[in-house]
């Protein structure tokens, strides 16, 4: 089992996304000048191994034509579009909950994570970002010998 610190200040940045969503508005930096405004925000997973992160994003009913991975200054983001269904004669709506629109989310790259690496793909309404990490990064052995 695996000993994860905990820390507090989670707690708040996981209230804040709720907030967020549940508002159905959210700001992402995306430089000091600007901030750029998305609709909504899909929900990610971030898994580590010895070869690389893993960034699970949960994109049902999204194009991947709609969506785009780019890495900046070392910020990885992922944005796109999840467009609505219109009203046809002869279909009514009686509850729309999804959310709809334009989404961003934005991750700052871990020192060992290397850029050139970068691979995407999208099954099952999942995109998945695999992001190696740099040889360097890596522990190595190193024998020690008695003289």
């Amino acid at each position: 089992m695996k000993l994860v610190r905990w820390n507090p200040f989670r707690e708040l940045e996981d209230m804040s996304e709720r907030l967020n969503r549940l508002t159905a508005r959210s700001t992402w930096p995306a430089n000091e000048e600007s901030l750029v405004t998305a609709d909504w925000s899909p929900l990610v997973d971030i898994q580590e191994t010895d070869k690389e992160y893993l960034i699970k994003a949960e994109l049902p009913e999204v194009n991947k034509n709609d969506v785009q991975v780019h890495i900046k200054d070392g910020v990885l983001t992922i944005e796109g579009e999840r467009k609505a269904e219109k009203e046809d004669k002869g279909k009514k709506f009686h509850r729309v909950e999804r959310f709809y629109g334009k989404f961003m989310r934005s991750f700052g790259m871990p020192e060992d994570a290397d850029e050139k690496t970068v691979k995407a793909d999208f099954v099952g309404g999942v995109l998945n970002v695999h992001l190696g990490k740099s040889e360097v990064a890596k522990p190595r052995s190193i024998e020690v010998k008695v003289a």
